[in-house]
């Protein structure tokens, strides 16, 4: 059983939520929970799907599935109370788990993952990163689970809220059952779950962080199946398909993610108007901002961060390209911050 979620004990009402895209939805369900002291350890919620305590036997996923898919938990024999708590928590799995990897012989009988935000009919929200969808499209490849198996999310009454289809992907887990401190929902959810991994929704860092994903991807390479990347020919590029391939970034531009510059996917193509988002919260970390802007349907040539100044200049071959940019980015908050979008190399204090 893999649990990934929320737990919590209090009550409160529902709210509307206004936003248009999923990183709208997140903010203002992660602002209302703070605001009204919902969320469980740890704190503040943003950013985050809050755990929850449990008395079953789990199966959980590794952190960002850096060293793997699954351990399995087994507490010892007579285990107390508070040895059971340690269990469940991250010092618990490195002291009672054991991983369980591609080649385990497992079958999943129930799902449980964490939600941001889900609808009654199904449609869930996760924290952004993506991880829930895709542990589950491995558990699909390693025949672990299958169409039948029930998927539940844990939530708060508060995130059970109105979503557009229009935001659910191919790619995304929906649920079939909500449990609330007040309701049990079922969703009767009809929209087919992922049957594997969309290879082309994995981009090149993510194959890097996730050694287990380069072992499945090999697996299915040797098989015969698509394994086209993101920025491969043939996969869903995160830039326009007017804009050549990104070519290697040359040492004497490289830089450190933690310095003062630092340029991600250069282009052949140079650039030729810029937009500058500044106000980013200090702890904010450049995949963040990607992924906000790239919900957005903005896709710049190239990201320069300039983390020590809060800020970070987005590339565009043109100033049509870069207004458009600055259209779909008014109001963009990150954290607390709502950004400062501008046009050209903009100094933000």
């Amino acid at each position: 059983m893999c649990i990934v979620g929320l737990l919590f004990i209090s009550r409160s009402q529902s709210f509307v939520v206004t936003g248009v895209s999923k990183q709208s939805i997140r903010e203002q369900i992660w602002d209302y929970m703070e605001s009204h002291d919902l969320a469980d350890f740890p704190r503040p919620v943003h950013h985050r799907i809050p755990n929850f305590k449990s008395k079953k036997t789990l199966l959980v996923p590794t952190p960002r599935l850096r060293t793997g898919l699954f351990n399995k938990i087994t507490p010892p024999p007579g285990a107390t109370k508070d040895i059971l708590r340690k269990c469940a928590t991250s010092q618990g799995v490195r002291n009672f788990s054991v991983p369980v990897g591609l080649d385990a012989s497992v079958l999943v009988d129930l799902v449980v993952v964490g939600s941001v935000a889900v609808s009654e009919k199904g449609w869930r929200i996760g924290k952004g990163e993506g991880y829930a969808d895709l542990e589950y499209a491995m558990m699909v490849s390693m025949g672990a689970v299958h169409e039948g198996t029930p998927v539940v999310t844990i939530v708060h009454d508060c995130q059970v809220i109105d979503i557009p289809e229009t935001l659910v992907e191919d790619h995304d887990l929906t649920v079939d059952y909500i449990i609330t401190p007040t309701r049990v929902i079922t969703t009767g959810c009809a929209r087919p779950k992922p049957t594997g991994i969309t290879w082309s929704k994995v981009s090149c860092e993510m194959l890097t962080k996730i050694p287990v994903l380069r072992s499945l991807r090999e697996r299915e390479r040797r098989a015969g199946k698509d394994v086209t990347l993101q920025s491969e020919p043939g996969g869903q590029q995160s830039i326009p398909s007017t804009v050549r391939r990104p070519r290697a970034i040359p040492p004497s531009q490289a830089g450190s993610l933690g310095g003062s510059h630092s340029s991600l996917q250069v282009q052949d193509t140079q650039p030729a108007a810029t937009v500058c988002v500044g106000n980013l919260p200090y702890d904010t970390r450049v995949r963040e901002l990607k992924r906000a802007v790239r919900e957005l349907g903005v896709r710049p040539l190239r990201l320069t961060w300039q983390g020590p100044q809060h800020r970070a200049i987005l590339h565009y071959a043109d100033l049509a390209a870069a207004q458009e940019a600055l259209s779909l980015l008014q109001g963009l908050h990150l954290g607390a911050n709502t950004l400062r979008v501008t046009l050209g190399q903009q100094t933000d204090t």
